[in-house]
């Protein structure tokens, strides 16, 4: 082999350079012990199976490969079958434990992010809170791990990264002409203008607005930016590290005068990561992220907004209880909580409907329709109140989801869609119970996910290190059974049929967007007059809306600003095919049964096809008396195909987004043509030049381009996953039918880790079945004891 990779399309560890690395220590007991504080003791008691089988896994792989380097260290040549198996042992030992689980808070301004965290994680003022007012000002992470410190790092822009957003924000208040006072007026009144001027201010001080690109080069910012561009703050307390860490990431209002010079900075900050120490609340391996609403005028801050979206597995939608009925904003976030399940990890959308304390009494109970049982207490009407948002709004939720998802989706099994939650009665527990806020209800989702998680990851561990051992114990034998490359070559061509088939059926699959992209396109053909007036209209004309129409330009069809919606030209133009792909998209790549257009399916049943293929060879064959090859053939080809999801869910986000990134190509000059008007009317002439332009690419067939484009990367996909697939299968049958070919050499005897590997593997159906008997005594226990009653004094 000239080139090995390792089964999950990655180049190998180079031998040459870590071929005698030292793997990774592992973890002490104590500390392994201290990341389950926040579990209760059944849940903890099967983390701690799942973390002990785990533990010995890593033990047997390490003494393994420290065995196999004692052998090879002093040859001149290392077999490529070694190299391989070396490889793989280090990849395997030094693999993460868990990948952390992103749960996305995603909110608009004063919807309660910052609050509903500081009650998950106990720490009732941590993060910055403050009514209706913009407070957290970009996005926050927030986890536990072993520090013994409560610790914060603000990263922030790189200098090439303030340069461009530099460059953009003097050309946004560039003025060619003097202005009569009216028209001043409206300029001062922009949105993007007083943005601009206020991040411009908060760097170099007043009067920076009126300086050019090259003068604000030169000039000093108000506090000295440290050239690793992270600031790292520590502390014993959790109230001291808030202090410390609230002038950054707390938005001050413009008219504040203040002088802390950590709030110099702000605007340079990209994003800011927490981490407290052992937590009896939020587990190791969660990490809670407050997500801005809107995104960010810089584009590496809008870039980042969007890749953290993506990479949340879960996305609670933040929306207090006055403003869950309805709105654009909350209409927007919904939106894009969907499209990330599309488009990236996101397996779960929940509704989170925040201060669900608030309700007025009285207009409560006449607007409530009669007949009813009578109200006793206001906690009585807000719980009855908050049951009816939920039944409401999981319908509401439900319905949008099955447009947009395929009807098998897991989220649309969730038994809970929506959550009616209390951050304020969390603390003071004068309406209503620690339940009945909810906060628990939450903690004890997170717990449940992180759990299932680690029960999946480590099965999916013992069962790659058992394969491995299988084939490392098989090397040390020089048996060749009878007619061992006659059996090879028949299980070759088998695999090779079974690939052609498999890229054929990848082929169908994809071939299914071919009719959904084409009405979609000529949907998005006959209404993009009427979405693009949409967009470029706004309720008061264009008064306070120049500069803002030019930020959307400089940023070729997108302005994100912390205060207004999102806009989006690009986005908007391709919704009409994305409301006709979206169903067929998910069904691609969702998991279940396997039909049409399922992807996953087909990958599942050609892994089964061929698992059964090698246990009938293996028996025909002789290879029961050589079950280590049969079962490492098995279990291989379940790690090739393992890896070969994870590559799909990375490249899908590209195949998804094609569709606007091609727009955005093709508007791009004429994006550029209407930054550049100025003068009178200039908003008028903006808005002219944009529609010329897409009317011009329209006409020049843009939306076909678009869906071209999906096409190609769709095909791109199909021709990466078959060369993946035929790569690595060829791989492992040269591994698995070369011993006398030279490739080998006689190895150190691996036996005894072989058989202590063997005995984990066997244990994984014990742990389960342990589990699942702990779970079952739980529920019982729970259902037989008495229900908790309401706080006093809540009545009449």
């Amino acid at each position: 082999m000239a080139e090995m990779k390792d089964v999950f399309g990655q180049q190998p560890h180079p031998v040459e350079d870590d071929l005698y690395k030292e793997p990774m220590r592992k973890r002490r007991k104590s500390d392994r012990d201290q990341r389950f504080r926040a579990f209760p003791s059944v849940e903890q008691s099967a983390l701690k199976e799942y973390e002990k089988l785990e533990s010995r896994t890593r033990r047997v792989l390490s003494n393994t490969y420290q065995k196999l380097i004692q052998s090879v260290f002093l040859d001149d040549s290392i077999p490529n079958g070694v190299k391989y198996l070396i490889n793989r042992l280090l990849v395997l030992i030094e693999k993460p434990t868990v990948d952390p689980i992103y749960i996305g808070l995603f909110g608009s301004t004063g919807a309660g992010k910052s609050s509903l965290i500081n009650a998950i994680i106990q720490q009732a003022m941590f993060l910055p809170v403050s009514g209706e007012s913009i407070c957290t000002s970009c996005i926050v992470q927030v986890s536990s791990g072993c520090c013994a410190q409560y610790e914060a790092k603000i990263h922030l822009l790189s200098d090439q990264e303030w340069r461009e957003e530099l460059k953009n924000l003097t050309k946004l208040l560039h003025r060619t002409e003097e202005l009569g006072r009216e028209e001043a007026d409206a300029w001062n009144r922009d949105e993007a203008v007083e943005e601009a001027t206020w991040k411009l201010q908060m760097i170099y001080g007043n009067g920076a607005e009126s300086k050019n690109y090259e003068e604000l080069l030169r000039a000093k910012p108000k506090r000295k930016i440290p050239t690793s561009r992270v600031i790292t703050l520590k502390a014993e307390e959790a109230e001291e590290l808030s202090i410390k860490l609230d002038p950054y990431i707390r938005t001050q209002r413009r008219d504040w005068d203040g002088e802390a010079t950590e709030m110099h900075i702000w605007p340079l900050i990209k994003h800011v990561e927490v981490t407290l120490p052992k937590s009896d609340l939020i587990p190791e391996g969660v990490v809670l992220v407050d997500i801005p609403g809107t995104g960010d005028f810089n584009s590496k801050r809008d870039e980042m907004w969007k890749k953290t979206i993506d990479k949340c597995s879960v996305i609670w939608v933040i929306s207090d209880i006055e403003r869950v009925s309805g709105g654009r904003a909350h209409e927007d976030l919904l939106n894009e909580s969907i499209k990330a399940c599309q488009r990236g990890f996101c397996r779960d959308v929940a509704l989170v409907v925040t201060k669900a304390d608030k309700l007025h009494l009285p207009e409560y109970l006449r607007e409530r329709k009669a007949g009813n049982q009578a109200i006793q207490s206001q906690r009585e009407a807000v719980l009855e109140r908050n049951e009816m948002i939920k039944l409401q709004r999981t319908r509401i939720l439900k319905e949008k989801l099955k447009r947009k998802l395929p009807a098998d989706f897991k989220v649309l099994e969730a038994s809970d869609l929506v959550y009616t939650v209390s951050a304020q009665e969390y603390w003071q527990q004068a309406l209503l119970t620690e339940e009945e806020t909810e906060i628990p209800k939450l903690r004890e989702y997170v717990r449940k996910r992180l759990l299932d998680k680690k029960r999946r990851t480590v099965t999916k561990y013992v069962t790659e290190a058992f394969g491995l051992l299988l084939l490392t114990d098989s090397f040390s034998s020089t048996q060749n059974l009878p007619n061992e490359h006659l059996h090879m070559s028949v299980l070759r061509r088998f695999a090779e049929e079974k690939v052609e088939l498999l890229e054929k059926a990848i082929g169908h699959c994809f071939a299914c967007m071919e009719q959904p992209l084409q009405e979609g396109v000529r949907t998005a053909r006959t209404s993009y007059r009427c979405i693009l007036r949409a967009c470029l209209v706004r309720s008061k004309g264009n008064q306070g809306f120049h500069q803002t129409l030019k930020a959307v330009c400089l940023k070729n069809g997108i302005y994100a600003s912390r205060t207004l919606a999102r806009i989006d030209l690009n986005e908007a133009l391709t919704q009409p095919i994305y409301d006709q792909i979206d169903p067929v998209f998910g069904s691609i790549f969702r998991t279940g049964k396997p039909t049409g257009s399922a992807l996953m399916p087909h990958i599942d049943a050609f892994k089964h096809s061929l698992q059964e293929k090698m246990t009938e060879i293996g028996i025909r064959s002789g290879w029961k008396y050589d079950s280590c090859k049969k079962n490492f053939l098995i279990q291989e080809i379940s790690a090739i195909l393992g890896g070969l999801e994870d590559h799909i869910l990375r490249r899908k986000r590209r195949v998804y987004e094609s569709l606007t990134a091609s727009v955005q190509s093709d508007l791009k000059l004429c994006y550029e043509e209407a930054a550049q008007i100025t003068g009178k009317k200039a908003c008028e002439r903006m808005k002219d030049a944009i529609r010329r332009g897409v009317d011009r690419q329209v006409a020049e067939g843009m939306f076909e381009r678009a869906q071209e484009r999906m096409q190609h990367q769709f095909q791109q996909l199909k021709t990466g996953i078959v060369e993946k697939v035929k790569g690595s299968i060829t791989t492992m049958l040269t591994l698995a039918s070369s011993q006398g070919d030279g490739l080998y050499k006689e190895l150190a005897d691996v036996g005894s880790e072989y058989k202590e590997m063997e005995k984990l593997h066997r244990s994984l159906r014990e742990v389960a079945e342990n589990a699942r008997l702990r779970k079952g005594m739980q529920e019982f226990l729970l259902r037989a004891s008495p229900s908790k009653a309401g706080p006093p004094g809540t009545s009449l």
